[in-house]
């Protein structure tokens, strides 16, 4: 008996179901039976079936005589099903990597309840990727399992089967079937959640679930979406023979409400000349099903009058009029903006005639405050306190700013005011359209970290990661340049070639890191209390590259799969890339796996932190400065070098012991190899090469040049001589014993060289 029946039905999904079934067969946890269904599909579904059958003994197959539909698909795969747990999926959907682990983990914690809620989001076929909107009713705070009345917020979810695993005994038990027709998961759910002895939730995303361009049922033009009236005569059936389930009559009245509305909005749905009839069909549903009680939100109220009266005509005028008023609002929102985009052109023009303040600096950088930028910043505060710093900085970033610093808002009149006036522009990013540098202004540009993957003109070679990169736009900022502060030979020498221009290279070190020399044991140990680590704990910072040719990130390792196998004693602290439009969800966290993405200062992190997990991060070469371990996780390499390219491979140079897969980092860390003597040598020539002049005073060496006009910087300190940074904490603790590896993992352990 396998803990696990993942049943799927299969219909015209031939495009979509060979990635579906890969993701169940390739779950970490493999009790599983896979029971395919093929619907009589009239495409190949039902050979693509039989050749993951063919190739992998946990797949069931069942071929029906005749097209049924999705219920009834579903029914023939839970009659053949003999898992403890049903779990549904639909042929064009799939299982996030580690699902069924993470649900096996939860029903044991739960003990094996009813049901169990987890979470998904929807996959657009652009690559964006947008988590359920109502997630914070998945919260796992507070006693579980539970029944629904001490948790009537989930049904606010959204009512369908793939989103829930269910115990095949209490299916049976209840009597629990799927009907024909359209909307099948919705006398199913509302049932299955009301009946519930027990119900537990997984606050993570499980399951992807794809919006199709073309051949959803969702986006199809049927008469079929009047069955959705059939369904709810159902549900109602079903309250009334059990007078129990009558207190939530009011709650099912007010979805079903809700339902209909949004069938009835939806304009693909309904065919033409038939929403008058799905009205007054609805008018009657409304009569027959009233239950005062539950109360309607503001906004949804005026729709709920509108199908409870079926007013169809007074629907059309409303909808004309919003129509009109929204394209009243954009030609008045586009007018707006031009008028105000001529007055800062003309402000901007104004401010240039103006004489330069030579004693103010203005500072930018990507993403907020931080990197290079923030470190000069506050070395001109120390160094040069006659000039005044101004930050370019949205709202969301102006708490993370230093006290005393003038905040500026981009695209203001104070910001164009800054760049035409401010004698010093000092930013790690590409400078304002439009701005035309005067003469006594000098520009430094502070760049994100040291190159490995290609940038600048390199990327003409690599379309993938260059997108659309306007490079006679990229030399015009270049020339802009006064300043390029580097960090050692090998980016002094990248720079210049990538980036050529007339500046002045400034081989400093990284003003970013600083900090590292400066720190004291006590803002560490507050740094990690601030973060959550535990005292005594052994914090992993996990920080991937952004994979900046694919639109949305990979989730390359397992963390929780990470830390669960390493035992309690580890924690780990994930920095994924900045969240942009098309970035999937984050991945599950918990008490051990902290997302820190959204953190302001990745010094802090990394100071935090006992050992850096990366692949072909820049920030390996900050943290080496640091003298902590450092292991390169390499899996993906040959996609991230192909689309992005390498100028050296870290493999044959690494900052620390190297892993190829999931189960060699485990081995690493488990076996104590990550901070063993190998890696400490390897750590060694890797500073020795790339940290040079990281002593903490590269910052003051920069301001001294550019802002006092100093030629004799303080001269660097040698490697041996420089103060070791704080740990991060008291010692590090000996590597706990690894739990339940498998054989091949504890015959022998990764081996780490140098080179080839």
């Amino acid at each position: 008996m396998p803990r696990f029946s993942v049943i799927v039905p299969a219909y015209q999904v031939q495009a979509y179901l060979h990635e579906c079934l890969e993701s169940v067969l390739s779950q970490s946890y493999a009790d599983l039976e896979l029971i395919a269904v093929d619907d009589c599909s009239p495409d190949a579904c039902g050979a693509v079936i039989d050749e993951f059958a063919a190739r992998d003994p946990r797949v069931r197959v069942v071929h029906l005589p005749e097209n049924t539909g999705l219920g009834p698909a579903r029914n023939a795969g839970i009659d053949r099903a003999t898992g403890d747990y049903l779990v549904f999926l639909d042929g064009d959907d799939t299982l996030t990597p580690g699902t069924l682990h993470a649900v096996a983990d939860r029903l044991k914690e739960t003990g094996d309840p009813d049901v169990l809620v987890y979470d998904y989001a929807r996959t657009y076929w652009s690559g964006e990727a947008v988590r359920n909107r109502v997630a914070a009713e998945l919260t796992e705070r507070g006693p579980a399992p539970f029944r629904l009345d001490d948790r009537p917020g989930l049904l606010n979810l959204l009512m369908v089967a793939w989103n829930k695993a269910y115990r095949r005994e209490f299916v049976q038990r209840a009597g629990l079937a799927f009907p024909p027709g359209y909307y099948e998961d919705t006398p199913w759910t509302y049932p299955a959640l009301m009946t519930a002895e027990t119900i537990a939730t997984l606050d993570r995303v499980c399951v992807r679930y794809r919006q199709r361009r073309s051949g959803c049922i969702l986006r199809t033009t049927s008469e079929r979406h009047f069955d959705v009236f059939d369904q709810y005569d159902r549900v109602f059936a079903f309250v009334d023979e059990r007078p129990e389930l009558a207190r939530w009559r009011p709650v099912l009245y007010r979805r079903m409400v809700d339902h209909l509305v949004t069938v009835y909005t939806r304009r693909e749905r309904l065919p033409r000349g038939s929403r008058a009839a799905f009205l007054r069909r609805a008018r009657a549903h409304c009569r027959r099903h009233r239950t005062p009680g539950a109360p309607v939100p503001a906004r949804a109220r005026v729709h709920h009058a509108l199908v409870r009266f079926g007013l169809h005509r007074t629907y059309r005028a409303l909808r004309l009029t919003a129509a009109l008023c929204r394209r009243t609002a954009r030609l008045t929102g586009r007018l707006l903006r031009a008028l105000r985009l001529a007055a800062l052109r003309g402000h901007y023009r104004f401010q240039r005639l103006l004489p330069l303040r030579t004693d103010r600096a203005l500072f930018t950088a990507h993403a907020g405050r931080g990197g290079d930028a923030g470190a000069l910043e506050s070395a001109v505060r120390d160094l040069a306190p006659h000039i005044r710093t101004a930050w370019v900085a949205g709202p969301e970033h102006h708490h993370t700013l230093a006290p005393g610093t003038r905040r500026l808002v981009p695209g203001t009149a104070a910001h164009w005011t800054a760049l035409a006036r401010s004698a010093y522009l000092v930013t790690d990013t590409e400078t304002e359209p439009g701005l035309v540098k005067r003469r006594g202004q000098i520009l430094v540009r502070a760049q994100r970290g040291t190159p490995l993957g290609h940038e600048g003109l390199d990327l003409r070679e690599r379309p993938a990661a260059a997108r659309d990169t306007d490079f006679a736009r990229l030399l015009e900022d270049v020339d802009r340049w006064d300043y390029v502060v580097s960090a050692d030979r090998h980016s002094t020498l990248t720079w210049e070639r990538v980036y050529p221009g007339r500046y002045t290279t400034l081989e400093y070190g990284r003003p970013r890191t600083d900090r590292f020399q400066r720190a004291s044991g006590a803002q560490v140990a507050a740094l990690r209390e601030s973060l959550g680590v535990p005292k005594g704990a052994v914090a992993i910072l996990y920080a991937p590259a952004h994979r900046d040719y694919l639109r949305t990130q990979p989730r390359l390792l397992d963390l929780e799969r990470v830390v669960r196998r390493l035992g309690p004693r580890f924690v780990v602290l994930a920095l994924g890339p900045a969240r942009g439009p098309h970035d999937g969800p984050r991945g599950a966290v918990s008490g051990r796996v902290l997302d820190v993405t959204g953190h302001p200062d990745v010094t802090s992190l990394c100071l935090a932190s006992d050992a850096l997990v990366t692949d072909f991060s820049p920030l390996m070469f900050d943290y080496a400065g640091l003298d902590r371990p450092v292991v390169l996780h390499t899996e993906g390499r040959e996609a991230y070098e192909a689309a992005r390219g390498l100028y050296f491979d870290p493999r044959t140079f690494p900052p620390g012991a190297l892993a190829c897969d999931e189960d060699e980092l485990i081995d690493i860390f488990a076996s104590g190899h990550w901070c063993g003597a190998r890696s400490a040598r390897l750590r060694a020539a890797f500073r020795d090469r790339f940290c040079p002049h990281d002593d903490g005073r590269a910052a003051e060496r920069v301001v001294r040049r550019v802002v006092l006009g100093e030629t004799a910087v303080p001269p660097v300190l040698p490697l041996d001589e420089r103060r070791p940074a704080p740990p991060a904490a008291a010692a590090v603790p000996d590597a706990p014993p690894l739990v339940s590896l498998p054989p091949r993992q504890t015959a022998g352990l990764v081996t780490v060289t140098d080179g080839g």
